[in-house]
This record gives structure tokens, C-alpha cells and sequence, in this order.
């Protein structure tokens, strides 16, 4: 079968106030990693966020922060990717809000709404 819904129970080391009972979730199983010993070696990633977050500039990749209802432009560095995700190297921290869906057009400082 190419899709299944799963019943899974799991628990959490650093419980998130923004998760609450009930939630639900969306998994995608990734390749297997190859047996190369330089790939054994723990990923450096700061964070792990949609592909189509990430935009680019000639060649080079940004993407855009919520930062008080502004769009803020924040260049980073990417690593691997892992599915429809990737991973960031550097350029974000651990809290930021980062726009995964918004228009061609953005622009640094532009007006931005969050909506969930």
C-alpha cells in the first residue's frame, strides 16, 4: 500500500507548550541513510524546515522571518535534504518563525500575517 493511517503513541523529552492531547500528525518515512562512515557522523543542523520555505537569490538561499508582523530577510547556510525538508546550518535559531507559504513578491520589511 502506498498510504495507511497509523495509530503510534510516543513521548516527548521537552514537552512544547503548543502541543496539546488530541493533535494530530503528518510523518514521512526518508530513505535509508547510507552505511558511509562520513554520513554516521550527527548533523550540525540548527533546524529542519519545509524545502519551499527556503528561496534563492542568485544561487545564493534566504528565507523570510515573522519578526513583529514583518517579513525580515535572513540569509542562511543549507546542509542536507532530508525528504521535502531541509536542514539549515546557519542563519536561524531555535524559536524563529519562518514563512513556509507566501507570495513570489515578498520583500524584506513587508507587512506578513501568520495564519494557522
Amino acid at each position: 500500500r502506498q498510504k495507511a493511517t497509523v495509530k503510534v503513541r510516543i513521548s516527548f523529552i521537552k514537552l512544547d507548550p503548543r502541543i496539546l492531547p488530541d493533535m494530530g500528525v503528518k510523518v514521512a518515512f526518508l530513505d535509508e541513510e547510507p552505511k558511509d562512515d562520513k554520513k554516521s557522523v550527527r548533523s550540525n543542523a540548527q533546524a529542519v524546515i519545509p524545502g519551499n520555505a527556503v528561496r534563492k537569490e542568485d544561487g545564493k538561499p534566504f528565507v523570510f522571518l515573522v519578526k513583529d508582523g514583518h517579513a525580515e530577510r535572513r540569509a542562511v547556510t543549507l546542509g542536507e535534504t532530508r525528504g521535502p525538508d531541509v536542514e539549515i546550518i546557519a542563519g536561524i535559531s531555535q524559536g524563529d518563525s519562518v514563512v513556509t507559504k507566501g507570495p513570489a513578491e515578498l520583500r524584506d520589511g513587508q507587512s506578513v500575517e501568520i495564519k494557522q
